[in-house]
Order: structure tokens, then C-alpha cells, then sequence
């Protein structure tokens, strides 16, 4: 098993953070997880598995949520230990921390959640690693504050993700100024490719977006000189049950790393 150490995050290569959505069953899951370790290796890319074990904001009531806590999670864990990867999902209160804790590597607060302090206080209890969205509400300097709260409860253990800012009311920009401004932290930063194209607030309940400039983000991030990437990938979008409109299809990410990598190298020289 790959450790989550300090030095996992500061290598010459950015590391990945992938994986569906959300989990929708234990195959699909395993297929993703197994082709973007494939490509990981193949790039020499530090690769954490992603995946949420359920959805707590959503739109529309009817939108899929999940197939079951401890059930999502039992995957997340299998995954873990099949591919030898660390893995993240996320939190939404403060008593999931310590039930998500028992089953991955890493607990992530959501943008939407990233000022709520006894949330990341209970992240941190728990001695793992910790990655905390910045609201789209929020600039880089404000993060400062999550940091804080993170260091004061005794975890230093600290990511921080951009994710984009508001812009009008059903669109997202991104403001690459946050990425150093956030690293001046002291922390592993990472830029959030695929919910940064978010299209949100649509009245029809199912959140839009813009994945055909997944690839536009990811490279202006890593020339900006972002430590990692977090990009939602699934091998039909368009047949995912949370957040397809904004996702990479699995198909893609080979060129795509090939392409990052190369970046990576230009700015590292």
C-alpha cells in the first residue's frame, strides 16, 4: 500500500486524485480504479482513488444519493487494497468522520462546507489526511481560516482544493492567482478540473457543465504549478448517475496525462 506521506504530495510529478462520481456498484468502481492506476503507473503519477460513499447535496430530492453507507465505503476499501492506492471521500457531518475514517485514507470537506469548524475539527480528530475544498464563495486568502482550524486541532495533515468561484448564478470561473496564494499555506494544493465546470443552479435540478475544457484547466493548473489534481472520471458520463455533464470519459485520460506530464516537466526545468 502507498503511504500518504508529506513527501507523496511535493514529488517532481503532480499526483491524481480520480474516480467516479460517486459509487454505483462494485464493477464499475474496480474498472475505473484499475485503468486510472494503469495509467498512473505508466506516467510515474502518484494516484489516489476517489470516490464519494454518498451524496448529501444535491438538487432535486430524486437525485441519486447512493447505494448504501457502509456498503459504498466496504468498496472504497476493497479498491484500496486490490490496487495498493490510498483513498478520499468525502464527509458531510460531524459523526462521519470517524465511521468514513475506519474505511479510507483521506477525509475531504466540501466546498460547501469548508468553513463549517466543528466539521473540520472532527476531520482532524481523526489523524487523517484531510482536503478541504474552497468554497466558491471564497477566495484563496480566506482559506487560511480552514487551515487554522485544521493546525489548532492538531492535524497537520492539510490539502487544500480549488474548485472555482461563482460567477453569475449558473456558471464558475477560475482564478489560477489562488493557487500560490494557497500554497503560501504551507500546503498541498490541488485544482479541481472536472466540478470547476460546473454549471449549477439549472432548473431542471440536474447540475450542467462544460467537460469539453477539462483539458484547458487541467494544463493552465499545472503550468501555474499546481502539486495535484482531482478530475471525476466514468466510462459512459452520460450514463452516470451524479454529476455526468461534468465529468471525463475514461476513454480520454491517456492523452490527457500525456499531455500534463509533459507540462509538468517544461515547468519543473
Amino acid at each position: 500500500m502507498t503511504e500518504l506521506t508529506p513527501q507523496f504530495f511535493r514529488s517532481d510529478m503532480f499526483f491524481l486524485m480520480a474516480g467516479p462520481c460517486a459509487i454505483e456498484s462494485e464493477y464499475t468502481s474496480m474498472v475505473i480504479a484499475e485503468q486510472v492506476k494503469s495509467l498512473c503507473d505508466k506516467y510515474s503519477i502518484p494516484y489516489i482513488y476517489k470516490a464519494s460513499y454518498r451524496k448529501a447535496n444535491r438538487s432535486s430530492i430524486h437525485s441519486f444519493t447512493g447505494i448504501g453507507d457502509k456498503k459504498a465505503l466496504s468498496i472504497i476499501k476493497k479498491i484500496g487494497k486490490t490496487f495498493q492506492v490510498p483513498t478520499v471521500t468525502d464527509i458531510h457531518l460531524d459523526h462521519e468522520a470517524e465511521m468514513a475514517a475506519e474505511y479510507v485514507d483521506m477525509l475531504q470537506i466540501p466546498a460547501f462546507l469548508c468553513r463549517q469548524t466543528s466539521l473540520i475539527q472532527a476531520a482532524a480528530a481523526t489523524g487523517k489526511w484531510v482536503n478541504i475544498k474552497k468554497g466558491q464563495f471564497l477566495n484563496g486568502e480566506a482559506m487560511i481560516h480552514a487551515v487554522t482550524k485544521m493546525r489548532e486541532s492538531g492535524n497537520e495533515k492539510i490539502l487544500l482544493t480549488d474548485r472555482g468561484n461563482t460567477f453569475g448564478y449558473q456558471d464558475l470561473i477560475v482564478d489560477y492567482r489562488n493557487i500560490p496564494v494557497m500554497q503560501s499555506f504551507n500546503v498541498p494544493v490541488v485544482m479541481d478540473c472536472t466540478h470547476s465546470l460546473q454549471q449549477p443552479n439549472q432548473s431542471s435540478g440536474i447540475t450542467g457543465g462544460k467537460p469539453k475544457f477539462i483539458e484547458t484547466i487541467a494544463k493552465a493548473a499545472i503550468a501555474t504549478g499546481v502539486d495535484g489534481l482531482f478530475i471525476e472520471t466514468h466510462p459512459s458520463p452520460h450514463e452516470a448517475l451524479s454529476d455526468g455533464a461534468n465529468m471525463l470519459a475514461l476513454d480520454k485520460l491517456d492523452d490527457l496525462l500525456f499531455k500534463l506530464v509533459k507540462i509538468r516537466k517544461a515547468v519543473m526545468l
